[in-house]
């Protein structure tokens, strides 16, 4: 009986707490030194870098300032090209080893 109790706390235990550590361990999961450069950058200028520490295959996703994606490519070096953007706001989300993070981007 004791152990039948023990066996029922201890899965009581790990199934209440487990989805919480677990969100916690994503929400601080970041792209190591991540950075996006120039930025502003003038219109007339077709590439941007984007470095980071493990410089990975990046996975960019292009959205504007309401929301709507309006461009994606990947990348395998810093070089991003952004000749289809016109000048605005735009929201970046970066993807490099199954982490993204999300960058504002000025085009000027």
């Amino acid at each position: 009986m004791a152990k039948n109790y023990a066996l029922t706390l201890s899965l009581f235990l790990i199934i209440a707490f487990a989805p919480r550590v677990y969100a916690q361990d994503i929400a601080q999961q970041k792209i190591e030194h991540l950075s996006i450069y120039p930025n502003p950058v003038n219109s007339n200028r077709q590439v941007i870098y984007v470095t980071s520490k493990l410089n990975m295959i990046k996975h960019i996703e292009f959205f504007n300032a309401i929301g709507k994606k309006i461009y994606a490519t990947t990348i395998t070096g810093k070089e991003l090209n952004i000749s289809p953007l016109t000048t605005g706001v735009y929201f970046l989300k970066i993807t490099e080893n199954n982490i993204t993070e999300t960058r504002k981007l000025v085009i000027k």
